[in-house]
């Protein structure tokens, strides 16, 4: 496989990235300058290097430190922790401006055909709820199609097994500002909005 080929075959394993949209990244890349393409690869070297994991919330960053800005600030509402299947859905609610909670990535969601929990961090997340003492409610802001709907699902009988016979907090989820079907790291900031005001 000549370099063409290997660099297309790496970018249509991005998500959402088809043969055709792989092979335009490559012809932009050949066609711009040296210098594009040094800072590219050096972009790409510096993720290894300078990301990590937050040891609370479980999302990447670049702060020093084990945890990040969000999981250190002591302005965030503790009462409140957001469930999350992504990044870049933290990403999304806190564009809104309206979540002022603390968060948990979960690390994906349940794929139907095998409902597999393999990759998720669930063991992770209970232990990030009982270390949150003074946390009331918990927020499931899965995206609104059946995966997320089965993770919601999965994640609420799991807390409810380790808090039997304890005062378990509120479980709510997203309202449906969001259409059925929709991904959060897309929505807009009001439609994020709604879905929070709405929750349930």
């Amino acid at each position: 496989m000549d370099a063409i080929e290997r660099l297309v075959a790496l970018f249509e394993k991005f998500p959402g990235i088809g043969p055709r949209q792989a092979g335009r990244f490559v012809q932009y890349l050949l066609r711009t300058s040296a210098s594009t393409r040094r800072e590219l690869a050096d972009a790409v070297l510096r993720l290894a290097e300078n990301v990590h994991q937050c040891a609370e919330c479980m999302r990447f960053h670049s702060e020093k430190g084990k945890t990040c800005s969000i999981c250190s600030s002591a302005a965030r509402d503790a009462s409140l922790l957001a469930v999350v299947a992504s990044d870049a859905d933290l990403a999304a609610l806190e564009k809104s401006g309206t979540y002022r909670g603390y968060y948990f990535v979960l690390g994906g969601t349940i794929h139907l055909a095998s409902e597999k929990t393999s990759g998720l961090r669930i063991k992770q997340l209970l232990e990030r709820i009982k270390m949150a003492k003074s946390c009331k409610e918990i927020i499931l802001a899965f995206p609104a199609n059946p995966e997320g709907d089965a993770t919601g699902i999965r994640v609420r009988e799991e807390i409810a097994s380790q808090w039997q016979g304890k005062t378990l907090p509120l479980i709510t989820t997203l309202g449906r500002g969001l259409s059925t079907g929709s991904e959060l790291e897309y929505a807009d900031p009001d439609t994020i909005k709604s879905a929070l005001e709405s929750r349930r």
